[in-house]
């Protein structure tokens, strides 16, 4: 079965609107983009579309590429300190000269939307209620959605980076799955991964991820992206592992729009603390 991350989303954002048009909720969501790269602006354009969907306001700070360090720390505190804004994204990447670590811990935790402040990584680390990244949110909705057990679940997550793969494993052990956490260096990965009752990759290797590299049944997740010559790219082979797969996500289509619906659960997350 496919896990159709489009229409979960969707469902999310109505419930989500609905919400919002029931208890009023003023919400407002500050992002931040240093320079003009592409990507990025079609990243912040759909993050605007899911806000002004489910009517929450956005501010966009476009900054030039050659804006010093200086500049953007003093914006995100200004921001900090604004009561009518809930939550801030700085969009990466920013240009080499900036510290992106530096900047976005200067965000206050309780307005980061991404969930990636030191405070915020910590309070997961501890199992404490805290903003989940919106990625490690938004596959956890999809299991979720799709009633895939996650408590007492094998799951084996490839790539150890800190916007999926770490997060995501300390998520799920809160949860109380078995996470074995694959990278680069793991030793015979395919025998690794035959292990897992879910497997995720986020390493943005095309195709990594092989039929002969699945247990039959096993959900099979992918985060990764490539591009290449006009195409995206998961890290699954999505044809051969559907074969074998029990559930599997399409990439694109898959985890990309539930990670900006969680976005929008973030926000009205943080807008209900508030009170």
């Amino acid at each position: 079965m496919i896990l159709d991350g489009k229409m979960v989303r969707d469902k999310i954002l109505d419930e989500l609107k609905l919400k919002i048009e029931q208890e009023n909720l003023s919400i407002k969501l500050a992002i931040i983009l240093v320079g003009n790269n592409e990507a990025s602006k079609i990243y912040i354009k759909n993050k605007e579309k899911a806000c002004n969907y489910v009517g929450i306001d956005v501010e966009k700070y476009i900054l030039p590429e050659d804006t010093e360090e200086q500049t953007l720390l003093e914006l995100i505190k200004k921001l900090n300190a604004d009561i009518n804004i809930t939550g801030i994204i700085l969009q990466s990447p920013v240009p080499e000269y900036i510290d992106y670590d530096k900047c976005s811990n200067l965000i206050d935790a309780k307005k980061d939307v991404d969930g990636f402040t030191r405070d915020n990584i910590y309070n997961l680390y501890l199992g404490k209620d805290t903003i989940l990244p919106c990625t490690v949110k938004g596959i956890i909705k999809l299991l979720e959605y799709y009633k895939i057990p996650i408590s007492g679940s094998n799951v084996v997550i490839v790539g150890r980076g800190n916007i999926v793969g770490h997060p995501l494993s300390l998520a799920l052990e809160n949860l109380n799955a078995t996470v074995t956490l694959a990278h680069s260096k793991t030793k015979n990965l395919g025998d690794v991964t035959k292990n897992a009752d879910i497997l995720i990759s986020a390493t943005g290797v095309k195709h990594l991820i092989t039929k002969d590299m699945v247990k039959k049944g096993a959900t099979v997740i992918d985060v990764g992206v490539t591009r290449e010559n006009g195409h995206i790219y998961g890290d699954v082979d999505f044809d051969s592992v559907s074969d074998v797969a029990g559930f599997i996500t399409p990439n694109p289509g898959g985890v990309g729009p539930m990670t900006v619906a969680m976005i929008i659960d973030n926000l009205i997350w943080m807008k209900e603390r508030e009170k």
